[in-house]
């Protein structure tokens, strides 16, 4: 157990020193990982695991590089549309909430409400405070221009090598598990790969199926900047209803400042409304599934903690690290339940 403990001080560590160098590698990984299933379904018929590792990097290539020539002469004149609109959208929440403001100093009286001020503000603070290290972390931390050049040159390298070497990489590894518990280890670790393959592959396919839906009804109801927020909701939606909820609220902001009828607004509720029944009904149960075992709330915490502590690195290894941690307390609780520690001295009788 010491040994254990020990390694995992030690990675927990590097990951924090080195996490602005890590970020080109783990994403490598996390490509590699997430296309490997389909390296071993071509390998038979192309005959080469290298070839298929390249011609599968290629169009993995050639499919974001496709994605981001059509979708970013859209999404930049929004972006730039959307930021220009900010000063107006500050104003106008601001004289929505002068009446409440002037009725509330009316009921509580000018030192009530200076002390609800000096409340409210240290609290605001502390939590913009908080956001802006978050996204200085993901974002700044180890400087953000060479991360991208880091992304869009090495990362491929490194998922080109591990799609070809991935069988070698795990057959190594197997040969390293101590004897004795070998099968236990295997057994776990298997089922940290149904989790985490659950989950990722799953949750990607809902928020690009979100992202499609929220974009394209945002742009049919007539929505500014209709496209831009649909699919940010769809790729937020990796965060369990944390995504939803803040599309939904810019959304509704944006309608509010836009539409003078009350029927464009409801088409904008009814658009989230149809995307959030979709997801409900059979997005998130046909493609994740409960078997995944992970709880929203405890994804939502590793995401909020990787981000916190590593950045941009810490948010892709986030889910892996909570599916592992979820699978061994299920373990460790499965072994406390057989044990006579529970059970008691007498057994099973």
């Amino acid at each position: 157990m010491r040994i254990w403990l020990v390694s995992m001080a030690v990675t927990v560590a590097l990951l924090y020193v080195l996490s602005s160098v890590l970020l080109p590698f783990v994403a490598g990984l996390a490509v590699a990982y997430f296309l490997h299933p389909l390296a071993d379904k071509l390998e038979g018929p192309i005959g080469s695991r290298s070839a298929a590792a390249a011609l599968i990097m290629l169009a993995f290539i050639l499919f974001i590089a496709g994605a981001a020539v059509s979708l970013f002469p859209l999404l930049q004149a929004q972006i730039v549309g959307l930021l220009a609109l900010l000063p107006d959208a500050v104003e106008t929440a601001r004289n929505a909430i002068e009446p409440y403001i002037i009725r509330l100093e009316t009921e509580l009286g000018a030192s009530d409400l200076a002390k609800l001020k000096d409340a409210a503000g240290d609290y605001v603070g502390e939590v913009v405070s908080w956001l802006i290290g978050v996204l200085k972390n993901i974002f700044m931390g180890g400087r953000a221009f060479v991360n991208v050049l880091s992304l869009l040159l090495i990362m491929p390298i490194v998922s080109f090598f591990l799609l070809r070497d991935w069988k070698n990489v795990v057959a190594k590894f197997n040969d390293l598990l101590p004897r004795e518990s070998s099968d236990t280890i295997r057994t776990q670790l298997q089922e940290m790969d149904t989790t985490i393959a659950g989950f990722v592959r799953g949750q990607a396919l809902v928020c690009v199926t979100l992202g499609a839906i929220y974009g394209t009804g945002l742009t049919l109801v007539g929505l500014d900047f209709g496209l831009l927020i649909g699919i940010g909701t769809g790729l937020m939606a990796f965060v369990p209803y944390v995504g939803m909820m803040i599309g939904s609220m810019v959304a509704l902001a944006v309608a509010m400042m836009q539409f003078s009828e009350i029927s464009d607004f409801l088409m904008v509720v009814l658009v989230f409304g149809v995307g959030q029944s979709i997801d409900a009904a059979f997005l998130t149960p046909t493609l994740v599934g409960g078997r995944v075992g992970l709880h929203p709330v405890w994804i939502i915490f590793a995401l909020m903690t990787g981000g916190t502590l590593f950045g941009f690195t810490g948010v892709l290894l986030a889910v892996p690290t909570a599916a592992m941690i979820g699978v061994l307390v299920r373990f460790s609780i499965g072994r406390y339940r057989a044990s006579e520690l529970y059970l008691g001295h007498g057994g099973d009788s």
